[in-house]
């Protein structure tokens, strides 16, 4: 079954810590969210239990999760406390038909459709058009995507790639972080957890015990100046951010890059003063081509559940069933 340009259907963006789930109706080239409400994921017992309140007429759901999506559909991810697949949640959920994509493909569709109002500038020009785009941002995890200048776009888990540093602190917290694991992810630092294990990390390489249990009191005692290592560990945090997105901007000769992600958004205040652009544009003889690419930070509170249905509709079309 496929939703027609007057059908609603479902539509929700499933991360690790909260489930945005929204009836969606495509009007023209325009998706409108007509309501959506955000639940907590833990506590649910299934991610069907999570689309049980809904109108009966609804029988199609576009679902964008933290995740890989294997080609059984079937969902690899060590961010949601429930095993998912597409034909397991139809069924469960009595839809009859489910489409399943990754979270931040999801945000990479939703590209277009971003109003004005939603962006914030970072760093670049104002007014440059991106073609070429990358999609990226930490969350419970760290999400990313690449939207082409045709209109297609490649799913990424370049949060599994190794971590870079670029300064010795960074390589000495590198090297505390190797103590504990094997191996060191941009998603070991570059996400909500991470900030918060960053902080930890650089309070161990000083000798300070860490007294913040959460990323938003570090952020919040970096915003008050009150704790130097939450500010330090901010900054870092904000400087390793920039220079992860100048590498997928060099990686896929982007010529723009959006940023979303809950904790991209609690920092936002620190990404003009953490570091971001200097290590965004430190790409050495590409320095001037990066400083021709527009970064900007995304706040749209619909976003997942927009790229989820219009990844829904591109795949399958507006036709009726």
């Amino acid at each position: 079954m496929t939703p027609s340009k007057s059908t609603e259907f479902l539509a929700a963006d499933i991360g690790g810590t909260h489930a945005r789930i929204a009836r969606v109706q495509s009007q023209g080239d325009r998706i409108v969210v007509l309501e959506q409400h955000v639940v907590p994921v833990a506590g649910s017992r299934s991610l069907a239990a999570l689309l049980e309140d809904r109108p009966a007429s609804i029988r199609v759901a576009a679902i964008a999760v933290a995740g890989a999506i294997a080609g059984n559909g079937d969902v690899l991810s060590q961010n949601l406390p429930w095993p998912v697949s597409a034909a397991q949640v139809a069924q469960e959920a009595g839809l009859e038909h489910v489409g399943l994509v990754n979270d931040f493909e999801a945000v990479a569709h939703a590209i277009p459709h971003i109003r004005p109002e939603s962006l914030t500038h970072v760093c670049g020009p104002r007014d440059a058009i991106a073609k070429t785009a990358i999609a990226l941002g930490p969350g419970t995890s760290m999400g990313t995507a690449v939207r082409f200048d045709d209109g297609r776009v490649m799913p990424s888990e370049a949060g599994h790639a190794s971590l870079a540093p670029g300064t010795p602190r960074e390589c000495d917290l590198v090297r505390w972080l190797l103590e504990h694991r094997s191996h060191v992810d941009n998603d070991r630092v570059l996400s909500g957890p991470g900030l918060l294990e960053a902080y930890r990390g650089l309070c161990a390489l000083d000798g300070v015990t860490a007294v913040h249990a959460t990323p938003a009191d570090v952020v919040a005692a970096a915003g008050k100046g009150s704790d130097a290592l939450a500010l330090e560990a901010v900054e870092l945090f904000c400087a390793m951010l920039g220079a992860f997105a100048g590498d997928l901007v060099a990686t896929f000769h982007a010529d723009g890059v959006y940023l979303a992600g809950g904790v991209a958004a609690h920092v936002k205040a620190f990404l003009p003063t953490g570091g971001f652009e200097q290590r965004f544009i430190d790409k050495g003889v590409l320095r001037p081509m990066m400083e021709r690419v527009p970064v900007r930070l995304v706040e749209e509170p619909h976003l997942g559940v927009i790229g989820a249905a219009a990844w829904y509709l591109g795949r399958h079309g507006n036709r009726s069933e």
